[in-house]
């Protein structure tokens, strides 16, 4: 575990907040949040880069790397009203996946036990299964549902000869135990795969998937407000997945897999807005940001805020609980300043 910092890249923290490390809880024992990268893309089974992700998302903001970011919808600094700490990236050998996912396991579970919420900065989807698991044995296994924004289902079997890889996370999760997979639900998918067998697959175990068709169909907030219903019940807390290839990627081209017909840049915000301001969110990671195959940094900025609405969205969820007047979504941005 240890913080290596500039593993891909400078060493930078994101946005310019303090730095951490992830062997000495003394330096984040105050944290609200911690960011995490993992530069690893020893699972991809298309276009491999996303180990430059962290780097990239850190970097990508045309503003001052101040530890500052008021929001204009939400009111807040979150870099400010919480306690956020950059951890640096966890140590990830892509030639060594076993490894590597068990570094980032201890790691994100040591900032969640910690009592911090840990967001991480992928790295390919095959690190959800370590980020998740380690949030859920803080929480208890079983005990804290998915929210998963995706072109593909990631529930394949074996693939390559392996049972880890970026198609294959959310198959492990459920099989561990550490997710429950009547508590899954992931919007977004479209495309190919996977298969009539691993649907079928995914069917049994409960899961609620919501295919494009269905989210154009009913319209993505009423289908946001069904997953929410299911994602609270019986569970203590919801873990957070992103993964960039849910957007389209006209929007969105520095990604592996890339899958036309996905949501807007804006349609993804809004969701991860509702997401962690209306759920009890426990965790968080934004995956496959390749920046190799990007074009004049989209993905990355897209990749830097989806995780500065969360922060914003848990900040003002916090405010909220603490007294203070509701947000207003339809509040004038001048009103009352």
């Amino acid at each position: 575990m240890t913080r290596y910092g500039p593993m891909f890249g400078p060493d930078i923290t994101f946005l310019g907040v303090p730095p951490c490390t992830i062997e000495e809880p003394v330096t984040y024992a105050d944290a609200d949040v911690v960011i995490v990268g993992a530069p690893f893309d020893g699972g991809t089974s298309h276009r491999p880069g996303t180990r430059f992700g962290p780097s990239a998302i850190r970097q990508a903001c045309y503003l001052p790397h101040d530890g500052s970011r008021p929001s204009l919808a939400f009111r807040v600094d979150a870099l400010r009203d919480l306690r956020v700490y950059d951890a640096g990236d966890v140590e990830m050998f892509s030639g060594d996946i076993e490894r590597s996912l068990s570094a980032l396991e201890e790691a994100v579970y040591a900032v969640a036990s910690a009592g911090a919420i840990p967001i991480v900065l992928g790295g390919d989807h095959s690190i959800a299964l370590p980020d998740a698991t380690g949030v859920a044995r803080q929480h208890g296994l079983g005990r804290v549902s998915l929210v998963h924004f995706d072109a593909h289902a990631d529930t394949g079997d074996i693939e390559f000869g392996s049972l880890h890889g970026h198609g294959q996370p959310m198959r492990r999760l459920i099989e561990s135990g550490a997710v429950r997979g009547d508590r899954f639900l992931q919007i977004g998918l479209r495309g190919y795969w996977p298969g009539p067998e691993t649907l079928s697959w995914m069917a049994q175990q409960r899961m609620r998937s919501y295919e494009m068709t269905e989210v154009v169909a009913r319209g993505l907030d009423e289908c946001l407000s069904e997953a929410f219903e299911i994602a609270t019940d019986e569970c203590e807390g919801v873990f957070l997945s992103v993964d960039v290839d849910v957007v389209d990627p006209g929007m969105a081209p520095g990604t592996g897999t890339p899958e036309p017909g996905g949501l807007t840049s804006r349609q993804l915000l809004d969701a991860v807005r509702r997401v962690c301001y209306e759920l009890p969110v426990v965790g968080v990671d934004v995956v496959e940001v390749a920046p190799p195959y990007d074009h004049a940094d989209i993905t990355a900025y897209l990749g830097n805020r989806v995780v500065l609405e969360a922060l914003s969205a848990i900040a003002r969820r916090r405010r909220d609980a603490a007294g203070g007047p509701p947000w207003n979504p339809r509040q004038p941005l001048l009103d009352a300043r």
